[in-house]
């Protein structure tokens, strides 16, 4: 490439990297190097494209490459949701003179009508005590012990909740040795591995799939482990957060045998530091190299999926989508007219054609020597030219790396980023319907402080001491991963998930059926997180189905994986129906149910005895004219089922 300057403006002669000649993705161009006449001693690595010179020039540029050489014609695209306010008006622009021609659409012969589909139950719930409501949004959910420990941290409701998530967020000082020895007793072996032991002991083998996958398998079932055993508690609960956020499939081929790394040094590493500190590790990161293709990103052969998937599901999200069109039509943010109000598909273009250059060092045909599975950034791979993304203009031959590091601090300075990650923080833990004030006060907590170190930590406190969050109950719904893990705490089960144990494998392929298995979500977006997608029958039938499972299941040496009727035996000293009723649901639920649905239970578990005075002997024999004496251990494991499949204990 040749250059000179005009003025304050590079104007350079750059090589067509749209329209390159077809070659191997993996085969890179030689490298062109640029000549600059008088660079300044220390250009800005972004400069402002404000100046009527740059403006120009960037347009041009822009113009050349993705439009006819003068303009770039806009493409009509239907918004995945709803845009800010200045992206709805341009959209909105853009798509008056097709919308007037657009046919209408007709209905569909034997289609059912919304009045044929059986409609939803409303059933209102009572008002859990404070710390019960709040373990459950905030935890993995109470225990006794949680709810005690919550109850002695201040005088009042709101003290006791700003003490807790206080005491939570400086997560280093809380001790969690016993998780650490009960995974170290388990078996787990591959926990604590670095990246280059993984790929040389997992991800260079082929010919066995168990030993390929098991860092994968061990990480899915370490999550259990944790979310149960774990003091540590919000911690574990972000760390699923940001696993959903940027979502790489453990199972995988490429990334399951690496994706230890993924989860110890990206994911729990930074889940309440910096989040753009957290945006470059993951994007550095061997497992997402491989799961988002940039791996296969080269300056001959460029693979926009990474760059996509970073504006549209780690940063700005979809809401800020505005298809393919000129980037200078685009009005600035309503927050900050200093960034644009959304982004396009040429900012993906030329955020993919920044991040050319970064792989992995898997012994690749051109570096057979470089292959310990670590990140490598490969200058000659890279496309040098100048790039123009989110209105503003990239330099061209900067140094190594620096055009996806100035993209990303883009990204993470932007206010659109810092509106779609708050919302669905406030969606995790407070609301399926994020209040737009707490959205736009957290978002301005996350942009004020997008350069500290405990950033999401700050972000976090501003949400959980919300009024919203204080008032919070009722508008979220256990998924089935938490009504597991739930179940397992409240009930006080002993059973640690391991790998090759016979109980492990039968509650996993089980969960299998939810559709919620740890990490296995087969899309880039992660599980989904409002209720509604976990309310089809499917989901519901198989998860109640598995919390039955679990109130019979037992070890192979005959310890039951739920101890009902040995915490029955030692806490409840005269067996009526009602006493097991009250102090099962208190101890699942951590109150009693309405009095007319805790009748239901007492009526169940009484039969055709006095719920008061008849007192329920502890056996199992069949007595099927009796039936008050009838499978009577059977039927108080069959009660505890109930609570756990009820609406009191999947809401949250």
């Amino acid at each position: 490439m040749l250059g000179r300057v005009w003025g304050d403006v590079t104007m350079i002669r750059e090589p067509a990297r749209r329209t390159a000649p077809f070659c191997h993705r993996d085969d890179p161009a030689p490298l062109r190097v640029s000549a600059l006449s008088s660079p300044p001693a220390a250009a800005p690595a972004i400069v402002h494209a404000e100046t009527p010179a740059r403006r120009a020039y960037a347009q041009r540029m822009l113009a050349a490459r993705y439009g006819d050489g003068v303009r770039i014609a806009a493409q009509r695209f239907a918004p995945a949701a709803e845009p800010p306010p200045a992206a709805a008006a341009h959209a909105a622009r853009a798509d008056a003179g097709a919308a007037a021609s657009a046919p209408r659409p007709t209905a569909t012969r034997g289609a059912p009508s919304l009045g044929r589909l059986s409609q939803a139950e409303l059933l209102t719930l009572p008002r859990p005590p404070f710390a019960v409501r709040m373990l459950n949004q905030l935890s993995w959910g109470p225990t006794r012990e949680s709810i005690a420990e919550f109850e002695a941290m201040g005088g009042n409701d709101l003290q006791r909740l700003r003490n807790w998530v206080d005491w939570q967020l400086a997560w280093s000082a809380i001790d969690d040795g016993a998780v650490d020895a009960r995974l170290a007793s388990a078996g787990y072996v591959t926990l604590g591995k670095p990246l280059t032991q993984l790929w040389s002991e997992h991800a260079a083998v082929t010919d066995d799939y168990e030993l390929r996958m098991r860092p994968a398998r061990e990480v899915q079932r370490a999550t259990f482990v944790r979310a149960v055993f774990s003091r540590r508690q919000l911690l574990e609960r972000m760390v699923e957060f940001w696993h959903d956020h940027f979502n790489v499939t453990c199972t995988d081929y490429s990334a399951g045998p690496v994706y230890a790394h993924y989860h110890r040094d990206v994911i729990r590493a930074h889940a309440l530091g910096n989040f753009r500190a957290m945006l470059e590790d993951v994007a550095k990161s061997t497992a997402m190299m491989y799961y988002l293709d940039n791996i296969a990103n080269t300056r001959s052969g460029p693979n926009e999926n990474f760059a996509r998937e970073l504006l549209e599901l780690h940063t700005l999200g979809a809401m800020h989508y505005l298809g393919f069109t000129d980037p200078f039509q685009v009005p600035p943010d309503p927050d900050d007219a200093n960034y644009p109000a959304g982004y396009t598909d040429i900012d993906v273009y030329e955020t993919a054609a920044a991040f050319t250059g970064w792989s992995v060092k898997n012994g690749h045909w051109q570096f057979p020597s470089e292959n310990d599975g670590t990140f490598v950034y490969r200058q000659m791979w890279h496309d040098a030219g100048p790039k123009f993304v989110l209105g503003r203009l990239l330099n061209p031959e900067q140094p190594a790396m620096k055009d996806g590091r100035d993209i990303l601090d883009r990204l993470a300075s932007h206010p659109g980023t810092a509106r779609f990650v708050c919302t669905k923080l406030i969606r995790r833990f407070v609301t399926d319907a994020p209040p737009a004030a707490l959205v736009r006060s957290a978002a301005a907590v996350f942009r004020e402080h997008w350069q500290a170190p405990d950033q999401i930590a700050r972000v976090m406190r501003h949400i959980l001491t919300s009024d919203a969050m204080y008032n919070a109950w009722g508008q979220k719904q256990k998924r089935p991963i938490e009504a597991v893990v739930a179940a397992l705490r409240a009930s006080g089960s002993g059973l640690t998930l391991r790998v090759g144990h016979n109980r492990s494998n039968e509650l996993m392929w089980k969960l299998g059926f939810t559709g919620h298995l740890p990490y296995e979500w087969p899309a880039p977006n992660g599980y989904p997180d409002r209720a509604q997608d976990w309310s089809g029958a499917n989901t519901y039938a198989m998860t109640w189905e598995l919390l039955g499972w679990l109130t019979e299941a037992k070890e192979d040496d005959g310890t039951p994986l739920l101890p009902i009727l040995q915490i029955s035996r030692s806490e409840v000293p005269t067996w009526t129906a009602s006493a097991l009723v009250d102090y099962w649901c208190r101890r699942l639920l951590g109150y009693l149910p309405d009095p007319s649905r805790r009748q239901t239970l007492i009526r169940f578990m009484a039969q055709n005895g006095d719920p008061d005075s008849y007192v329920i002997g502890d056996t199992e024999t069949w007595v099927s004219g009796d039936l008050k004496r009838h499978y009577n251990q059977s039927r108080l494991r069959s009660m505890v089922a109930l609570i756990l499949m009820s609406p009191e204990f999947m809401s949250r």
